[in-house]
């Protein structure tokens, strides 16, 4: 199952990846490019609708499956054939009833290398899964699917194509720090100096220095500024955000 907006650059690569399951369901976000179409192109399972979050368009492709396991896959991923056969291998051995689901590692490429530091690997993702164990939830940003039964973890990676470049990269900082500082005033109401700061500086630290980014080069380095820069744009946005409410109660109670 893949959901998908706006990804024509990127739908066939992962659908091809996934020629060899039983069932193939895109659920597209009436998207304003080729993507539904091309996506047609392999699977008559292709459902158009609004954007709903992130957890309601996985859990609407959930309820459009029949098969007993689901893999969820992302339009940026692509399925390794070592997993392919890993995958095809566990679930046809009957896995125990007690397995609710199994991890996948992740191989994350930035500009076109593949990042080993910077805690960025293995980034196990719990992506193949009993269709009957679990749900998605609501949140904003970074959706967790809650799962009944014991997760295993297979060994065999998922590439996930997230930053082609560097004009992507910031695209896609600018939309998920907007979620991510929503979701963080979900929490809490205000956000301090130290916030910003000691935020931002940290995790370039921890990014660069203790969880190894600096064993991949120039790539690293810029992999820790832009988690850092991440970081301090979205506490910014969130203390705009609570100004901006803040600003909007007191005129209202005038």
């Amino acid at each position: 199952m893949v959901i998908t907006k706006d990804e024509e650059r990127n739908i066939a690569a992962c659908l091809e990846s996934l020629r060899w399951v039983d069932e193939l369901i895109v659920v597209d976000a009436e998207s304003r490019d080729r993507t539904a179409a091309i996506a047609r192109q392999y699977t008559d399972r292709v459902f158009v609708r609004p954007w709903p979050g992130y957890g309601p368009q996985k859990n609407f492709g959930f309820e459009q499956a029949t098969a007993d396991w689901l893999l969820v896959v992302d339009a940026d991923e692509r399925v390794t054939e070592p997993l392919c056969e890993e995958i095809r291998r566990r679930l046809a051995e009957g896995p125990s009833g007690e397995i609710g689901g199994f991890e996948v590692p992740r191989r994350n490429f930035f500009y076109g290398r593949w990042i080993r530091g910077g805690g960025i690997y293995p980034d196990y993702q719990l992506r193949l899964f009993r269709r009957s164990a679990g749900r998605y939830d609501d949140v904003l940003l970074h959706e967790r699917l809650h799962l009944t039964g014991r997760i295993e973890r297979l060994t065999q990676p998922l590439d996930h194509y997230s930053m082609p470049g560097i004009r992507e990269h910031v695209r896609k900082m600018a939309r998920y720090t907007t979620l991510g500082a929503r979701e963080k005033l979900k929490s809490r109401r205000g956000i301090s100096w130290l916030d910003l700061a000691g935020n931002h500086l940290g995790t370039i630290l921890k990014t660069y220095l203790l969880r190894g980014g600096y064993r991949d080069g120039v790539h690293g380095v810029i992999v820790a500024l832009f988690a850092g820069m991440h970081t301090f744009v979205k506490y910014a946005k969130a203390v705009e955000m609570s100004q901006a409410e803040a600003e909007r109660h007191r005129t209202e109670g005038r």
